[in-house]
């Protein structure tokens, strides 16, 4: 099976940024864990600052992964361009959020992906990209 995480922006500075919000942990020693814990997935990760470059990923893997596992970031609330990769798209999409969205700014309350999406799992913490795995797995 073949799954591919994508981040989108900050989410480069996890274990650096907001620790209170978004712990101690890189991403990089995080999809470490995830490789050991899930050794029959082939894993891809990808992580961008730009709007365009993770749509150009989404489209990339989109019709060729069994699964996809996103982080959209701040662009959750502002890119209807997202939102539109994914509807074209062939794989499902498992839309993640380390903190919980809904009980900060009310801006976040808006996501132009998650009617787009399989599923949605926010404020789970890291827990959440594993959750999305394990239903991502249990669809095979």
């Amino acid at each position: 099976m073949k799954i591919a995480i994508i981040n989108g922006p900050n989410l480069n500075l996890l274990g650096k940024r907001e620790t209170d919000i978004y712990g101690n942990m890189s991403f990089d020693t995080y999809f470490a864990s995830l490789q050991s814990l899930f050794p029959q997935v082939q894993f891809s990760y990808f992580q961008s600052n730009i709007e365009g470059e993770l749509i150009d990923e989404i489209q990339k893997v989109g019709f060729t992964f069994d699964g996809i596992v996103l982080n959209p970031g701040g662009y959750t609330h502002t890119s209807v361009a997202l939102g539109d990769a994914i509807a074209a798209i062939k794989s499902p999409v498992v839309e993640v959020h380390i903190s919980n969205v809904h009980a900060r700014e009310e801006f976040r309350k808006l996501s132009h992906v998650s009617g787009k999406s399989a599923g949605s799992i926010i404020g789970l913490g890291l827990k959440g990209y594993e959750l999305a795995i394990q239903w991502l797995l249990s669809r095979s």
